[in-house]
């Protein structure tokens, strides 16, 4: 089993909190630690690694990512080459991330406690 966690999005629906620059995802909204790092936290049990997560992001928040998560590794993080929606998202997973075919994917929206 493997994550891949949705944490693309512009930042506009939360105003002023969220800002293109700083996005939901990367907010702590609900205690000390942002939302993507919540969501990882909640699914690391589960898996077996680090290399076992993958976040969806757009292109702009790569380096966030890669700071919020530095344990997952870089291949993992995937940048939307255009923001569309979760399914075209998961599209991008499916696609990109190297796993056996019969292998299940969780797919998991970094702010889906909000």
């Amino acid at each position: 089993m493997y994550a891949v966690i949705l944490a693309g999005g512009g930042g506009t629906r939360l105003w002023p909190l969220s800002r293109p620059d700083r996005p939901k995802p990367f907010l702590p909204l609900l205690g000390e630690r942002s939302l993507l790092r919540a969501t990882f936290e909640r699914v690391m049990p589960a898996l077996a690694g680090p290399g076992d997560v993958a976040v969806v992001v757009d292109r702009l928040h790569v380096e966030l990512v890669r700071a919020e998560l530095p344990e997952v590794p870089a291949r993992n993080v995937l940048a939307e080459p255009v923001g569309r929606n979760p399914a075209a998202a998961v599209a991008l997973a499916a696609l990109t991330l190297e796993r056996p075919g019969d292998e299940v994917m969780v797919v998991l929206p970094a702010d889906h406690l909000v």
